[in-house]
């Protein structure tokens, strides 16, 4: 990832044009604030053939004056104390328009999620598939394949990546209990507490801002190139406090998912900890909407899409610093990665509706399995060999030890599972012909 190159400052365009009937050519010249319905920032409009009769400069001073025209400004200030921005141009409105319809196309999701006996096995797919992306975006080393197996089965991380997952689940769980409360810095303070501790090099960094003795800078370490250097640690209690002010205001009105966007940005900025700012802002990201009622997106893992194309994700972060704090670059990326996601979560419910309705003859002659134990059997049918525990049985359907256990016995008194023992520990294998046994 580079810098993109910074823009003339606005002062400095409108210096350049000495006339009024200059100014009012050039704004004319422009229609609105996008190219080809883009939003671009300067690092690629200068390689772009401008309008007829424009300079770069003069085409980049006329989606200047067409942005600023309709911007809003936030309490977010940098270090030098301006304050950020965002406007919202037609795209913005069309992918806001789609993540309040529930992603445009999602007319059978509502019905089945909220199906009591498949809404735990949606929630905590979509909880370990955040956490464990959330995870690699900040350098865990672990397998999304071992990580899922190790929350699967509630084994204890035996790592430092194991560890940075496991928390992060844990979190994204409170981050649901949490959703009726107001934000406050404690509560802030609570979840980062909960997604670094045993996670980081700082033995006692979770929970607290960074010390005025911690040098903390955004760069890459191989190159050595510094993208962001954040604010004092002296000013981050007041602008922690802003920030809840913000996140909790009711007026003026900013809708609901920008919000949430802002706040992911907001932290990321301000970088109060000494490590694991990046998930605590995507953790806050996912408050904002459960608390605005938005409760798809408790089925939902934006970071999957973010760790595919990472370079994305921080030039987001780099448009908006190097063009005057304009956040509309950072809200475009994130409108359109939760749209993506809203839009996997509909293939995933779709492809899982229609395997269902594959098994489904065959567990019709069995009424007397509960919603569980025919999920697993589901799963079971298009997993021959899989080895399944009581653990995590348990931590799927976020039921207790003994509840779990009695589900799998169940199935193997029925043949349906066979049971076995691998080393020290008891195991229930998914046989060969399921099918089979199912429909005698």
């Amino acid at each position: 990832m580079r810098i993109p190159q910074t823009p003339l400052p606005f002062s400095k365009l409108m210096t350049g044009l000495e006339k009024p009937d200059q100014i009012l050519k050039v704004f004319q010249a422009v229609g609105d604030s996008t190219c080809d319905g883009r939003y671009l920032h300067w690092d690629e409009i200068r390689f772009r053939k401008p309008p007829e009769g424009l300079t770069h400069q003069d085409w980049w001073l006329g989606l200047k004056m067409r942005r600023r025209a309709a911007q809003r400004t936030i309490p977010l200030k940098d270090t030098k104390g301006n304050h950020f921005h965002f406007s919202v141009p037609d795209l913005v409105t069309d992918l806001l328009h789609q993540i309040d319809r529930g992603g445009g196309t999602f007319v059978e999701i509502p019905e089945q999620i909220n199906n009591a006996e498949q809404r735990d096995r949606y929630v905590v797919r979509s909880l370990m598939e955040e956490a464990i992306t959330s995870s690699q975006l900040e350098g865990a080393a672990t397998t999304r394949e071992v990580a899922k197996k190790m929350l699967a089965e509630g084994r204890k991380p035996r790592d430092r990546s194991e560890r940075m997952i496991v928390n992060n689940y844990v979190t994204m769980r409170r981050i649901v209990e949490l959703r009726e409360k107001p934000l406050t810095p404690e509560m802030v303070f609570q979840i980062h507490r909960e997604i670094s501790e045993g996670a980081l090099d700082t033995q006692d960094g979770a929970g607290r801002f960074r010390r005025t003795d911690e040098e903390i800078k955004v760069m890459d370490e191989f190159k050595g190139t510094v993208f962001h250097v954040p604010p004092a640690a002296d000013e981050l209690p007041a602008r922690l406090k802003a920030m809840c002010d913000f996140a909790n205001a009711e007026t003026p009105f900013i809708h609901p998912v920008i919000r949430g966007i802002i706040l992911h940005f907001w932290l990321a900025y301000d970088h109060p900890f000494v490590d694991g700012n990046g998930r605590t802002a995507r953790a806050l990201f996912y408050w904002q909407m459960l608390h605005a009622r938005y409760w798809l997106f408790e089925y939902i893992s934006i970071s999957q899409f973010l760790r595919k194309a990472p370079a994305q994700y921080g030039t987001a972060f780099l448009h908006t610093e190097t063009d005057e704090n304009d956040l509309t670059y950072f809200i475009i990326h994130q409108a359109e990665t939760i749209r993506r996601a809203l839009k996997e979560l509909h293939d995933y419910v779709a492809r899982k509706s229609s395997e269902t309705r594959a098994c489904l003859d065959a567990l019709q002659k069995h009424p007397e399995l509960n919603h569980r134990q025919q999920a697993l059997i589901g799963h079971a049918v298009r997993h021959p060999g899989f080895a399944y525990n009581i653990s995590g049985h348990g931590s799927r359907h976020a039921i207790t030890y003994a509840t779990a256990r009695a589900d799998l016995l169940s199935l193997a008194k029925r043949k349906f599972l066979e049971h076995r023992k691998i080393g020290r520990a008891f195991v229930f294998v998914a046989p060969k012909d399921l099918e089979v046994r199912l429909r005698r």
